[in-house]
């Protein structure tokens, strides 16, 4: 990778990053619950005229069999042309999920024999590299685009950035001032950023352990159904059928613990930058109180 494009969000960065690999009626493949089809407004329909082709995946994480089972036949013109892979990494609605860089590797020399191009949301990337140990610079080779957000576990105030190859460069700020996103006096966000990137990459381990530590809280408390494994810094739990995510948001909220309803009867709790020990003893402390 030889460009990067700052942008306001992580959307942008996907969005920008699917435009640029995609022409109108194509089709796109990823996991059924990624964020590029399921928490950015349509966009992959709006913004690149392109139909998804959603798979199951291990936790989120797609595999060259699937893949395979799903590139349409170009000569067929019932079917949309299968341009894209679009991997997510770590997967957001899997608990924080992860691939290897062997696994992206095998998915990467896969998709390009066959003509695909690849693109990586990697909002959460280097919450799975501290995991993985694998380097960073790696990834390059593997992909036409990679998202990275800079303002979540990171800690930057703001900001995203789409890394890509230096051909792409042009058509992804043009993209960008298409999507509105283009920024004056954005220095300050960029400083902010480069110290993110500088400082807070190896503290990203506490973030896990702390997520791992309410994780094994929870398990153990008679209100909750069942814990997805925690595998970075994201905990996602279901309540039994006698309460509901709303009772138990609220009773969490009046004890100024923050959390979100993630689905019918799951809540979703994060780990970042600015949740400390103190904090986490207090999380179980109020997990423990409350009455579900």
């Amino acid at each position: 990778m030889e460009a990067a494009v700052f942008c306001p969000s992580g959307t942008m960065t996907n969005q920008i990053g699917i435009k640029i690999n995609t022409q109108p009626y194509e089709e796109v493949i990823c996991y059924k619950g990624s964020h590029i089809y399921k928490y950015e407004g349509g966009g992959v329909a709006g913004n690149s005229l392109a139909s998804v082709r959603l798979l199951d995946g291990d936790r989120g994480r797609i595999s060259v069999k699937e893949i395979e089972q799903n590139i349409n036949n170009i000569n067929d013109a019932h079917l949309p042309v299968t341009s894209v892979v679009s991997l997510e990494n770590t997967v957001v609605r899997e608990a924080g999920s992860y691939y290897t860089l062997d696994q992206i590797k095998s998915i990467s020399t896969f998709a390009k024999s066959k003509g695909l191009k690849m693109h990586l949301d990697g909002a959460r990337l280097f919450n799975a590299l501290v995991e993985t140990n694998d380097e960073a610079k790696e990834y390059g080779k593997y992909f036409d685009t990679i998202s990275i957000c800079l303002s979540k576990g990171l800690g930057a105030p703001v900001g995203s950035v789409l890394v890509c190859r230096k051909e792409l460069e042009s058509k992804a700020r043009r993209m960008r001032k298409a999507f509105g996103g283009g920024m004056r006096q954005a220095g300050f966000l960029a400083a902010a950023a480069s110290y993110a990137l500088d400082h807070h990459i190896n503290r990203l381990k506490e973030d896990h352990t702390r997520a791992r530590a309410l994780g094994n809280v929870l398990a153990g408390t008679r209100w909750v159904k069942s814990v997805m494994p925690v595998d970075t810094n994201i905990v996602i739990f279901s309540v039994v059928d006698t309460t509901t995510p709303e009772k138990i948001l609220a009773q969490l909220n009046e004890h100024q613990v923050k959390a979100l309803k993630f689905g019918p009867q799951e809540i979703r709790l994060v780990t970042h930058l600015d949740f400390d020990d103190t904090m986490l003893d207090k999380t179980i402390e109020v997990l423990k109180k409350i009455s579900g």
